[in-house]
């Protein structure tokens, strides 16, 4: 119970993953304009994506895109077997959906799971984690000491690692998705679904934000999505995993982003740990509230080519 934790996301795969999850399904009126958009974009691009936005087709997202996400050994894999594709191959599908159809909405997304997971935590202040696991949806019932979420039968045994619990936009048709194994932590993460006011919502799915590719146009794609990344703090391994780049690359992006004045570096025995500055949070247009602390968002750019 003493690991519960909130995130705002698991990166961009697993984001993408639940957002393909929202074709051929009915769609609420806040995400019809982002989804028509997308399906547009599948239709043009992708192949295992346009595959996936057939009304033939095999694979059916998010399920049958699991095990993209999920590395526990036995989360099924036939159905990307039975369309010939490797995992590879379809993880590259997935990121080439997530740079054109999921990333130019991401600051404003972030802003959204960053405030519910806030809530999320004043709430756990107030009530403790069994507040917490109480009010995460009204089909997901806590009965201490056993949390039941709908979907497949079977039984997930913490065993002391603690739960990540992380909120998503793209879920308005299930409670929730129960990853076994994060890719990251190797921990059980529980994605529960959340919805945004209708007028946020509205203003979300509304046309593309700029900010990123205009300050990528000035220090460079990959020095930019590493700025962006860096406003939720993590190790230079960490920031290369995001970015798709080799440790010594992030590593180079992140000194040259420190001795720039945008970033900090931390140093804690064995670990490195980078965040950005206020100056950083300036450059990447994010406002302060009540002139004190920058809003938090965090971005993360698949791969990009160097800078």
């Amino acid at each position: 119970m003493a690991r519960t934790r909130l995130s705002p996301t698991l990166g961009p795969v697993t984001e993408t993953v639940f957002a393909l999850g929202l074709l051929g399904r009915p769609g609420s009126a806040p995400h019809s304009r982002w989804s028509n958009r997308l399906a547009k974009h599948l239709r043009q691009r992708t192949a295992l994506a346009g595959l996936l936005a057939s009304p033939q087709s095999r694979v059916r997202a998010p399920d049958d895109l699991l095990c993209l996400v999920d590395g526990a050994p036995d989360v099924d894999d036939r159905a990307l077997s039975a369309l010939g594709l490797s995992r590879e191959e379809a993880l590259t599908a997935v990121r080439d959906v997530w740079r054109c159809a999921v990333a130019p909405y991401w600051n404003r997304m972030l802003k959204h799971l960053e405030y519910e997971c806030n809530a999320r935590g004043r709430i756990t202040m107030a009530g403790g984690v069994d507040r917490l696991l109480e009010t995460l949806h009204s089909k997901i019932v806590w009965n201490s000491p056993v949390l039941e979420v709908p979907g497949p039968d079977g039984d997930v045994y913490l065993d002391g690692r603690g739960l990540t619990l992380v909120p998503s936009l793209f879920l308005p048709h299930q409670p929730g998705v129960l990853i076994r194994s994060e890719p990251e932590s190797g921990n059980p993460a529980l994605v529960f679904a959340m919805s945004p006011d209708f007028p946020q919502a509205a203003v979300l799915w509304d046309e593309p934000d700029n900010t990123v590719q205009a300050l990528g146009a000035l220090v460079g794609r990959t020095r930019a999505a590493a700025l962006q990344s860096l406003t939720a703090a993590c190790t230079t391994s960490e920031l290369a995993e995001r970015l798709g780049i080799s440790s010594a690359g992030a590593s180079q992006h992140a000194s040259i982003l420190r001795e720039s004045g945008l970033i900090t570096t931390h140093r804690n025995r064995n670990t490195v740990l980078h965040t950005v500055t206020p100056l950083g949070m300036a450059l990447l247009g994010v406002r302060s509230r009540d002139g004190g602390n920058p809003e938090r968002w965090i971005g993360d750019e698949s791969r990009q080519p160097a800078a």
